[in-house]
């Protein structure tokens, strides 16, 4: 190969690689900026979330036991994964994490009960739910709108999270949403405007377009390799137009 045939083969292998790779860098560029010059407390609502009720120890709690036994009335239990005291309403609660019998490892139930009496809670009514979205939402709106997800897309801001769920929105400046899992009784994430710009920025610099959050992705990897060529294209341009000029 000669070498002028080699310079333009180079200089045309740089200009397509530009081309293809320059939207997605400018997309890598804006949200690198994005990400580096927000407050992640506000991304993530911490200044929204009010702080979570303590427990009194003096009370006089059933014992996990009467828990168990009450589960066992309902249906066979094959294991325990977790058994953890939580506030609802102010009153405290047991939520128990288990395995059902016959069912596979991933099929994990919740379920709550009364940590004074031990008897079994049904999930949390609508109302219940915003009086629980109320408790833990330390921001200055009103609520706007309620909503009963029993699913959520792989796009939703909600995805990968507990269901049932409900969605409170509030008419705030940053127009959070608080989620409160039904069967759970407390609020699993507050999402806002900040959020959902990062979220969007997030998925365009990960470039997973069907999850968002999968960062290993063969897309990515495909376009870090056109990144290095087109670098790699770029430094031999201009090594070669140097001793061109030299010459």
């Amino acid at each position: 190969m000669t070498k002028s045939r080699f310079h333009f083969l180079a200089r045309r292998l740089h200009r397509w690689l530009g081309v293809i790779i320059g939207i997605q860098f400018l997309a890598w560029t804006l949200g690198g900026l994005y990400f580096s010059w927000s407050d992640m407390d506000e991304v993530h609502g911490d200044y929204d979330k009010a702080p979570v009720p303590l427990l009194a120890a003096s009370a006089d709690y059933a014992p996990p036991a009467a828990v168990l036994d009450s589960l066992r009335q309902d249906e066979v239990v094959d294991s325990i994964a977790d058994l953890r005291l939580v506030s609802i309403l102010g009153r405290p609660h047991w939520l128990a994490t288990y395995f059902p019998k016959g069912h596979e490892r991933h099929h994990k139930k919740m379920q709550l009960a009364d940590a004074l009496t031990g008897a079994l809670r049904p999930p949390l009514t609508q109302e219940e739910a915003v009086s629980v979205a109320e408790i833990g939402y330390a921001g200055e709106g009103k609520v706007q709108s309620v909503e009963y997800l029993t699913e959520a897309g792989s796009h939703h801001e909600y995805r990968e999270q507990p269901l049932p769920a409900y969605a409170v929105s509030f008419d705030d400046e940053r127009r959070s949403t608080v989620y409160v899992a039904a069967e759970l009784g407390t609020v699993q994430r507050i999402r806002n405007r900040p959020w959902r710009r990062f979220d969007f920025l997030w998925m365009l610099h990960t470039m997973d377009y069907r999850s968002r959050d999968h960062i290993a992705n063969w897309l990515l990897r495909a376009f870090s390799i056109f990144g290095l060529l087109t670098v790699a294209s770029g430094f031999t341009l201009f090594f070669v137009s140097r001793k061109q000029r030299e010459k």
